[in-house]
C-alpha cells in the first residue's frame, strides 16, 4: 500500500506522522519504505541520524536520471530505484532519502512532463508492504508526483482557524490531481495532530470538520516535547519511548488506517 501524507500548510507534523506510522508499520512485521520528497530531510534524518551528502544516493539521483533521454531508451523508470534505498537502525524500516538538489531540478522535471515517473518506478518495486510518502508544504512537482504514485492520502491538521481555511483548499487540490491523474486516489483521513482535549478551540473546530462530512479519523495525536526529543535522538516514538501516551495514540492512528 502507498500512502503519501500531505499538507500545503508548514509545521502540521508530516514527517513526525511519516515516520512514526512507518516505524509501527515495521514493527508490525511489514517491510517498509519511507520516500522523503521534502527537501528539508526531515524524514531522512529522522530515520538515519543525519542527512545525506552524496546526492547520487538519494531520490535527487532517480529524477536526474529520468532527465538524461537516449536514443536507445529512455530515462529511469524504476530500474535502480532499488539501490538508493538505505536500511534504517530499525529492522523492516527502510528510507529513500531526500536531498537539496531536488529544488533545482524541479523545473526541468515539469517541463519535460516527468510528473508520472515516480509512479511508475513504485509499481515496479515489489519488495515493500507498506510504503510512506512524505511531501514538501507545497503543491508542487513533488507533492503532485506523489499524489499520482500513492493509493491513498492521509492529511495532518493542527488545530488552528487558519489550518482549517487551508484544509479546503488542499481537498480541492487533492481532488483535481484524483480527476486528472490518479482516479484511484482516496483520501484516507484527516489526521488530527497537536490535539489539546481540554481546550475549546480545537474541540470545537473537530467538531465542525466531522459535522461537514469530512473525514476526520478519530484517533488524535496529542502535543508533546517527546516529539522533539525523539527527533534530536533519531528514534520514532514507538522506539525511544514505546510505553508513552504518545506511542500508544499513534498505534491507535496505524490500527484505524490498516484495519479500515
Amino acid at each position: 500500500m502507498r500512502r503519501v501524507i500531505f499538507n500545503q500548510k508548514g509545521g502540521v507534523g508530516k514527517s513526525t506522522i511519516t515516520c512514526n506510522l512507518a516505524a509501527i508499520s515495521a514493527i508490525e512485521g511489514k517491510r517498509t519504505l519511507v520516500i522523503d520528497l521534502d527537501i528539508q530531510g526531515n524524514s531522512t534524518q529522522y530515520l538515519l541520524g543525519s542527512k545525506i551528502t552524496d546526492s547520487d544516493k538519494t531520490i535527487a539521483h532517480f529524477f536526474k536520471d529520468c532527465l538524461s533521454l537516449s536514443l536507445f531508451g529512455g530515462g529511469n523508470t524504476g530500474s535502480g530505484l532499488e539501490n538508493l534505498i538505505h536500511e534504517t537502525p530499525f529492522p523492516n524500516l527502510y528510507v529513500l532519502p531526500s536531498h537539496p538538489e531536488l529544488e533545482p531540478l524541479q523545473g526541468r522535471l515539469e517541463s519535460r512532463f516527468k510528473i508520472f515517473k515516480l509512479k511508475e518506478a513504485l509499481e515496479k518495486l515489489q519488495d515493500f508492504d507498506n510504503i510512506y510518502i512524505d511531501t514538501p508544504p507545497i503543491l508542487n512537482f513533488y507533492s503532485q508526483s506523489a499524489l499520482i504514485a500513492a493509493e491513498k492520502c492521509l492529511i495532518p491538521f493542527d488545530c488552528d482557524t487558519f489550518a482549517r481555511e487551508a484544509l479546503y483548499t488542499l481537498m480541492q487540490a487533492v481532488a483535481e490531481v484524483k480527476a486528472d491523474h490518479n482516479q484511484g486516489l482516496e483520501v484516507e483521513g484527516i489526521i488530527v495532530n497537536q490535539y489539546q482535549r481540554q481546550a475549546n478551540l480545537p474541540r470545537q473546530l473537530v467538531d465542525e470538520l466531522i459535522a461537514e462530512g469530512l473525514p476526520v479519523l478519530a484517533a488524535m495525536i496529542s502535543p508533546s516535547v517527546k516529539v522533539r526529543e525523539s527527533h534530536s535522538v533519531s528514534q520514532p516514538l514507538v522506539h525511544y519511548l514505546p510505553s508513552h501516551k504518545l506511542s500508544d495514540e499513534f498505534r491507535a492512528l496505524y490500527a484505524e488506517i490498516h484495519n479500515k
